[in-house]
């Protein structure tokens, strides 16, 4: 799927990828949520993760906007070790419940929409965004945070249910 190129598409791709990852969300108990697929993060680990990377986004995009420098990916951490700091923050979110992150994730979407919202197609996607270092544009790096992510988590929550319907027969 090519990337947006602008506002109107961008906020198009978001609503309709989120309208189809919390359609699916919807099915998943917190029982199931909870469970590890193939020695690997569980629903909910996916779900939290994905909240986070919207959080993530939003504060590079207002440090750059605020001339801060950019933690790209996070604090302390570099884009090759990024492995260690999903693992951390799985740990770090493993104590909230379904609910708490079916939460988080709508509250990270509600202000992934504001933002854009407040954003024209110039500020979008007129050049890259401020403090990234790199060329992607704003409307790029939003698109990589909600609408690609959202995409992402909802081919693995297939695939989890799919799992758990051939393990229940």
């Amino acid at each position: 799927m090519p990337a947006a190129t602008n506002k109107a598409d961008l906020c198009a791709v978001a609503e309709k990828e989120f309208g189809k990852l919390t359609a699916l969300l919807d099915d998943v108990s917190a029982d199931l949520a909870s469970q590890a697929f193939e020695d690997g993060p569980s629903i909910k680990d996916v779900v939290a993760h994905r909240a986070h990377w919207i959080t993530l986004f939003l504060g590079w995009f207002a440090d750059g906007q605020a001339g801060k420098d950019v933690a790209f990916p996070a604090p302390g951490y570099k884009w090759s070790e990024l492995k260690a700091y999903n693992a951390m923050m799985r740990k770090k979110n493993a104590g909230q419940s379904w609910d708490e992150v079916k939460d988080a994730l709508s509250n990270a979407q509600a202000s992934w929409v504001r933002l854009i919202g407040s954003l024209s197609d110039a500020d979008l996607y007129g050049g890259p965004m401020k403090g990234a270092n790199n060329k992607w544009t704003t409307g790029r790096w939003a698109e990589a945070a909600a609408p690609s992510h959202y995409r992402s988590a909802a081919k693995f929550i297939r695939a989890c249910l799919r799992a758990a319907q051939s393990a229940d027969r």
